[in-house]
């Protein structure tokens, strides 16, 4: 018995960890074009586009993956598109979680991005453009560099968000062992089975883990230590 819950709890945490490795990639990879074009931008819809990505702040997660798991249920648009495609659906799937997970976690890693992009202000980028550096050129060469403290904030954040998260993937991912069940879930589960100790194992190991993320931010970010 106990074996067996051992096992669980590794395989939850495996399962945390791979979501959480691949939503702050995709996250990187699609936050920094949006935190990039926010910070540039002086377009009328700069704020429509920021309270949208800002919208899993302070939406409760359910709200958000009610909405989700009907987008991309049999009858929502996402649903009836990967039906066509013969992918199936999405919900109680880990391509569901993390879908939802990225939805949920883009705040936590376009924001600082934008705020290290704003920091770096005009100058750079004009002195750039007088050395007749293409757009591409200074963007990679000069802003990225630059931002870098926002980029280990933004993936940090991003990563530990994910870790954290319960609701939405409760909504989205269920409670399938081995594909959908991660560690906020297996605590969960420990509690409800009255199975303390094991409960108290995984949820230690979180707390140990935010303190660490906490202070890795805190510490070697050069932004946040010269604010200091």
């Amino acid at each position: 018995m106990e074996t067996a819950a051992y096992s669980a709890d590794l395989a939850a945490i495996w399962l945390t960890l791979k979501l959480a490795t691949v939503v702050t990639v995709l996250l990187l990879m699609i936050g920094t074009p949006i935190a990039w074009w926010l910070a540039r931008t002086r377009s009328a819809f700069k704020g429509m586009v920021g309270a949208i990505v800002a919208l899993p702040l302070v939406l409760p997660p359910t709200v958000l993956g009610f909405y989700l798991l009907i987008t991309m249920g049999p009858n929502g648009p996402i649903g009836q598109l990967t039906q066509s495609l013969g992918l199936g659906l999405l919900p109680f799937t880990f391509p569901g979680l993390v879908i939802a997970s990225v939805f949920y976690s883009l705040p936590f890693v376009v924001q600082p991005i934008q705020n290290a992009f704003e920091a770096i202000g005009d100058r750079p980028l004009e002195v750039a453009a007088t050395l007749r550096a293409s757009p591409w050129d200074t963007f990679w060469s000069v802003a990225v560099p630059l931002a870098k403290p926002g980029f280990v904030s933004g993936a940090i954040l991003g990563f530990a968000h994910t870790v954290g998260e319960f609701g939405i993937v409760l909504m989205i991912g269920g409670n399938i062992p081995e594909k959908t069940r991660v560690v906020s879930v297996q605590i969960y589960d420990h509690v409800e089975a009255l199975e303390y100790t094991q409960a108290h194992w995984l949820a230690g190991g979180m707390v140990l883990f935010s303190f660490i993320v906490l202070m890795a931010l805190y510490t070697f970010n050069p932004a946040r230590r010269k604010t200091a």
